[in-house]
């Protein structure tokens, strides 16, 4: 079975872009309107892809991990599959233990749970290969999804100690390569694709890899430590936005390394630094839950480098010309930057010439993606909560849905309208998905997929 135009098959569509090929999209929708199915499910913030005749989610409910396939047509369960649960990882509360979207190659579907790793099923639901990892070190828990390139299925692994890109053959699970990542630590971003290469958004740097090999091919600098949003690319130019609330523009400063950190603060001589002997009050503060990586009770040279990096990193909205890109282009593949209105999760959008962005309390900011000029910013009447899912656009239309909801659609362009405001009166966080004229939408109870009102008699 092949992968169409039709599909949405990872997480927030074809390569992350948020864009579908939908067309007669509707505007108006709820839980009483334009309803063509309903499917309750387990809770899961994991978005929904469609490959075929199939939908797939990934979800946890009664301490149990599962992935679940439905038809496409009706909504109706198909299989589902529990997943090993040998563990409980830490996590903030605003995560989920099924937040990893899968990623289907139209057949077989692929899936990682933090609290056991990544599984293979083929299309009746039969295992095809397992691969326990972790336990992981990283105390929000994880947030990036699986991708696919080809007949390699990447999985990217941002912690506080020992990060890495995985490369396994989908067929067997065998590994091909795993890159490590030494300079990432907390990262949520999914990986996208571009020509031969892999890019992961991470803390500090956005790196590119080779896809063969897991080769370092080129990396940009000087970013915040956590970086939640995935980057767009439109051609050759890429796209991306970071925040951190302490790396605002201004904010950077030159921190001594850590040898010089030894001789100033080191007072018992023993090689490494005590909260004790910290004098900064706000580093002092965060010792335990963001400086100490690896929980040793001190900071030690591996720490202390990237308390350096964090505190030169700096959010904003970034594009970059990637074209023949090598080695650091952090200055010589710049095209812009701007600090307004950084949204915190959300990931950007570029449709139809416009490039998008979605801040909690839903401000949303059209772009020039040429200059990065605002050409509109204004709140979402009605929809002012917060936003976990990212926007997604297909039909002349953007689709945001709040954390509340609220499900805003605008009329895309650079003086966006909005059209509706539709109220789900049921919390959301996963992305929704745009495909054969309907609209595919998870909210905490359930799956929904809306079509116009012809559709559906």
């Amino acid at each position: 079975m092949l992968l169409t135009a039709a599909d949405w098959p990872q997480f927030r569509g074809p390569n992350s872009s948020g864009l579908g090929e939908a067309r007669d999209l509707p505007v108006e929708f709820g839980p009483d309107k334009n309803v063509l199915w309903r499917t309750p499910l387990p809770e899961g913030y994991s978005s929904p892809v469609l490959a075929g005749p199939r939908i797939y989610v990934t979800a946890a409910g009664d301490g149990k991990l599962f992935t679940i396939a439905m038809e496409r047509a009706t909504g109706r369960i198909l299989w589902r599959r529990e997943a090993p649960r040998p563990r409980v990882q830490e996590m903030q509360r605003a995560n989920s233990p099924a937040s990893a979207s899968p990623v289907s190659d139209g057949a077989n579907v692929y899936v990682f749970f933090q609290d056991f790793g990544l599984l293979g099923y083929g299309p009746d639901g039969n295992e095809m290969w397992r691969m326990a990892l972790g336990p992981f070190n990283n105390p929000f828990g994880h947030g990036a999804s699986p991708v696919l390139a080809g007949g390699t299925l990447l999985m990217n692994i941002d912690q506080d100690t020992d990060s890495y890109l995985l490369a396994l053959d989908k067929n067997s699970g065998k590994v091909l390569w795993r890159a490590g990542r030494p300079v990432a630590q907390r990262g949520y971003a999914t990986p996208v694709l571009y020509k031969d290469q892999v890019l992961i958004a991470g803390s500090y740097r956005l790196t590119a890899y080779d896809l063969r090999t897991g080769k370092q091919v080129w990396f940009i600098r000087k970013l915040p430590w956590q970086i939640k949003p995935t980057p767009v690319l439109d051609g050759d130019t890429l796209y991306f936005t970071t925040y951190s609330a302490e790396s605002a523009p201004g904010q950077q400063e030159n921190v001594p390394e850590f040898a010089e950190a030894l001789a100033r603060m080191d007072a018992n001589k023993d090689g490494k630094l005590s909260k004790d002997e910290i004098p900064d009050a706000k580093v002092k503060a965060r010792f335990d839950e963001y400086l100490d990586l690896d929980d040793t009770g001190f900071l030690e040279a591996r720490d202390w480098d990237q308390f350096r990096e964090r505190r030169q990193g700096e959010s904003g909205l970034r594009a970059y010309n990637i074209a023949g890109a090598k080695g650091d282009i952090t200055d010589s593949g710049f095209l812009w930057k701007s600090a307004k209105s950084l949204p915190n999760v959300p990931s950007p959008l570029i449709y139809q010439g416009v490039l998008y962005t979605l801040k909690e309390g839903g401000v949303f900011t059209s772009i020039d993606p040429k200059t990065g000029e605002v050409l509109k910013q204004a709140r979402l009447e009605g929809a002012l909560g917060a936003y976990f899912a990212s926007p997604v656009a297909s039909d002349g239309k953007v689709y945001a849905a709040s954390e509340e909801g609220a499900i805003t659609v605008l009329k895309a362009g650079a003086r966006w309208e909005i059209l509706k405001v539709n109220q789900m009166h049921e919390p959301a966080k996963a992305t929704p998905a745009l495909v054969d004229g309907r609209i595919y939408l998870r909210t905490f109870k359930a799956l929904y997929c809306f079509a116009q009102e012809r559709q559906i008699q």
